[in-house]
This record gives structure tokens, sequence and C-alpha cells, in this order.
């Protein structure tokens, strides 16, 4: 399948190691594309590039095979936006703002926009400026997917919204994907791009970390298990057995581990020689797998810490 977006070392620095750094990654067309992270981790400014809201320092954004900087308004005609930060026009209430959408937009069928409108429980007569803040939201999802168009992005679209609604969102979203829409969207929460994405993008200070397949995800080869001991020697003789720890907690004798499924009867062979006080499977996720990545991320700047350290101590011996 085509790329319908492609960004090759995207980078703009504001200094203080805030912005973004070397960002690079692609989305296929029927692709659903998802970042999370945390606030000011770099997923608005990534967002705001692919709009031709910000010119990159460094690297390339191009959305549809046009320069999303050079080409922004041409780029805006095929692309339906939701942005962070809701900002809506002095007017009197939300009918009169969708209506002006759709003159822009040049939408003379409104059909799904009153679908969406009904969908999501939406009053659109209600004074813009008094809306909840979920309201508001809820218009400005109305506002941006009535066009039906090819691309859809969405900057932490649930914002605002109650629990129901949200779900009611995500089931919007699983419908555009189905028409086959290219969408890319943002959010602090794991289960809503479980549920959406077909890939994800871990980003942490500005860098993008690990890019995860939720397909891969679910139907892993790999098994993993968490394994108590009763008592430290067990614990340690364990260890020898050279299977794979990500996890390892010594107050409680416990190692998390992950195996091949044609594994398993090896270790369980081998756990009849320990005395354990239990054993479970750990059954895996986004949130778990980008948890056992930022673990080693952190494990990894722990040890160069470390290792400047010592090269640190032997310089001032010297």
């Amino acid at each position: 399948m085509e790329n319908i977006i492609e960004v090759k070392n995207l980078t703009k620095d504001y200094g203080q190691n805030r912005g973004i750094f070397d960002i690079t990654f692609s989305v296929k067309k029927g692709e659903v594309f998802g970042f999370v992270g945390t606030n000011g981790s770099g997923k608005t400014t990534i967002i705001r590039h692919l709009m031709g809201f910000l010119k990159a320092q460094k690297g390339q954004v191009n959305v549809l095979g046009l320069d999303a900087w050079k080409d922004s308004c041409e780029i805006k005609k095929s692309v339906e936006y939701i942005p962070g930060e809701i900002a809506f026009p002095d007017l009197n209430n939300g009918i009169t703002f969708l209506k002006n959408q759709a003159d822009l937009l040049k939408l003379e069928n409104m059909n799904y926009a009153d679908y969406l409108i009904q969908k999501l429980q939406l009053d659109p007569s209600a004074n813009l400026k008094r809306m909840s803040k979920g309201m508001k939201q809820k218009t400005a999802i109305v506002a941006a997917l009535m066009a039906d168009k090819d691309v859809i992005i969405l900057d932490e679209p649930t914002t605002g919204l109650d629990p129901l609604m949200r779900e009611t969102f995500l089931e919007i979203i699983l419908e555009e994907k189905k028409k086959g829409k290219t969408i890319i969207m943002s959010s602090q929460m794991f289960d809503e791009l479980e549920t959406t994405c077909d890939r994800v993008a871990l980003i942490l200070d500005g860098h993008i970390i690990d890019i995860a397949s939720i397909d891969d995800i679910k139907n892993s080869k790999k098994i993993f298990y968490k394994i108590e001991f009763k008592n430290e020697k067990d614990f340690k003789d364990f260890k020898k057995l050279k299977y794979k720890i990500i996890r390892t907690q010594e107050k409680y004798f416990q190692y998390t581990i992950s195996i091949s499924k044609d594994k398993v009867s090896k270790l369980f062979n081998d756990l009849k020689n320990f005395k354990l006080k239990f054993i479970s499977e750990v059954k895996q996720n986004l949130e778990k797998h980008f948890k056992e990545v930022l673990l080693k991320v952190y494990e990894n700047e722990n040890k160069s810490n470390q290792k400047s350290s010592k090269k640190e101590v032997k310089k001032n011996d010297k």
C-alpha cells in the first residue's frame, strides 16, 4: 500500500531539550496510526507540522505526496482536523458555526453531520461560548468529520468527553476506519489507541522510542509469566537457567520472564525443581508493552550514567 504520510528526520528544537528530534515514521493508506506520550512529549508539535502550521528546522514532512509546509493549503482540502485546543469564532450558536463550516467546505449534503450530531447527542442550538468542554469537543468533532475526507488528523480528540461519549467517539473512528480512511490520532490513553489503531508510536522527550504493532501485541508468539519463589536460594538458582528475565523484584523473590510458546513445557519441567509461591501468566497489552520499553530505556540511562560517573572519578583521581 502507498504511504499517505511520510515523515523523515523531523526536528524542531525549542532549546533546553524541548521540542521534537529526528522523528521518522510513515502511515499507509487506510492505516490508523497513534501517538501516545505525556504532556509536553511532542505529540502536538508533530501534528502541527503535519498540518503545515509549523516549519521544520530539519527533515521532511509529506502528506498525500505534497510538502506539508509549502503545500499546506492544498493538503487541507483532503484532511479533516481536530486540534488539541478548541477555539470557536464569535457566533451565536453551534448551528450557525456548523453551517458556516459547511459553506466553507462547499458541503451541500448535511446527512452525515446530522448522523454525527445524533450519535454524539449534541445540541447544536446551544450558545458556543457557554457550551461545556464536552459539548465544545462534540461540536469540533462534527465540524471536522462531516466533510467525509480521506485523511483524518486528531489531537487528543476525546478530551472533555465523558466515558460513554468517549466510547461513542471510538465507535465513530472505527466506522471511519472501515471506510478506508487514513487516520492519525494522539492520546494519553492506551486503551483507546489499542481499540482503534494499527500501530502506535511512543513519544518520550521529543523522541520516538518505539513503534508497536497492535496485531503483533495481540497475537504475540511470546508468553509472559510472573514467578515468585519461596526462598532466596531458588530465586538465585533459577536465574542460572538463562530464561529471558524482563523484570526482577528481589524484595519478593520474583521474576517476570518472556518465553516463546514452544518453550512453555520446558519451563514447567524446570520449575518442578523449585519451591514456588505462585506462577501466573501476564496478559500483554499496549500499556504493558510500552512500560517494558520504558523500563529498558531507564535501565540503559542508569548504566550510561554510572559509566560516566566512573570515568569522572578516574579523571579526578589522576
